[in-house]
């Protein structure tokens, strides 16, 4: 009887650890009671009817990524192009998510090429290639709407890559090559343009240094110059002012005139002006003898 006891424990102890289950965060369990949908188990611990009840599916509420391969689309305009797409999307409803579409996953991806297909098939090659934000916002509406009955919500959806045909993308690359070799000869000639620019601002500044450096040098000159000539000119005032002071005799200045008369014959004049006082060379010769004859004082 102790062994059939124990036993019974063992079986109870071994039928509760195999019916708990503990749900994880962002995490929901769909459970089902004789094959029935029963509830929907959150994060926590949780107590399955043994034999009866099931965990038929584990559901993640992460928002989840799915890159699917490059679709084949056609345009207005019949160009044949691959596109894939990424896909970001949400469990909102565990229920329907396990029960509503078989193999989710593989329906959004078939819808996601449908919808894209229509899309593209009323834009031509050229609005194709420019509006991708077009794209994305329809086709993320359509996919959103169309999975609600799924339990699912898209968040969003992004068109990774357009890959037109190769001639096309052979002539994209040229067209791509004679921008940037335009972008590059426009560069080029702006910077000899700048380079020119640069050179001849130098050019005339320093022209502008060096005139200013002539005018500043004549300007010194000149006015060393008049310097020189007021220096002189009060030096010679000086002297007449001294002479005057001093009361000169008629002698004296005869001789002063002598003097300055000499100085203008030594000159490279050849015009003298003789003052009247110096006409009669008589008057001169005596006048200078009576000063060499008057006795000193």
């Amino acid at each position: 009887m102790l062994i059939v006891f124990l036993v019974l424990i063992l079986l109870i102890v071994l039928i509760v650890i195999t019916n708990l289950h503990i749900v994880p965060q962002a995490t929901a369990y769909v459970v089902e009671l004789m094959g029935k949908y029963y509830t929907t188990w959150e994060a926590g611990v949780h107590f399955k009817v043994p034999f009866f009840s099931r965990v038929a599916k584990k559901v993640s509420l992460k928002e989840q990524v799915v890159d699917f391969k490059p679709q084949p689309v056609i345009t207005r305009d019949n160009v044949t192009m691959q596109i894939d797409t990424v896909v970001f999307f949400q469990v909102t409803d565990s229920k329907l998510f396990t029960y509503g579409v078989e193999r989710p996953l593989s329906a959004i991806e078939n819808l996601s090429a449908t919808t894209l297909r229509n899309i593209i098939g009323d834009m031509e090659l050229d609005h194709t290639l420019t509006s991708r934000d077009t794209i994305n916002t329809k086709i993320t509406a359509t996919l959103d709407e169309a999975t609600d009955r799924w339990g699912i919500k898209v968040n969003r959806v992004e068109v990774k890559n357009i890959i037109p045909p190769r001639e096309i993308q052979d002539a994209m690359e040229k067209q791509m090559k004679a921008e940037r070799e335009r972008r590059e000869s426009i560069l080029r000639a702006e910077g000899e343009k700048r380079s020119a620019i640069l050179v001849a601002e130098g050019e005339k500044e320093s022209a502008i240094l060096r005139a200013d450096a002539v005018r500043e040098q004549r300007i010194r000159e000149a006015e060393g110059e008049a310097k020189a000539i007021l220096a002189v000119q009060q030096a010679q005032a000086d002297g007449i002012k001294l002479l005057n002071a001093a009361a000169p005799t008629a002698q004296v200045l005869t001789i002063k005139s002598l003097e300055a008369l000499q100085k203008v014959a030594d000159g490279k004049s050849t015009k003298m002006i003789i003052p009247t006082e110096l006409a009669s060379l008589g008057g001169l010769v005596a006048s200078v003898k009576e000063l060499a004859t008057e006795p000193k004082a």
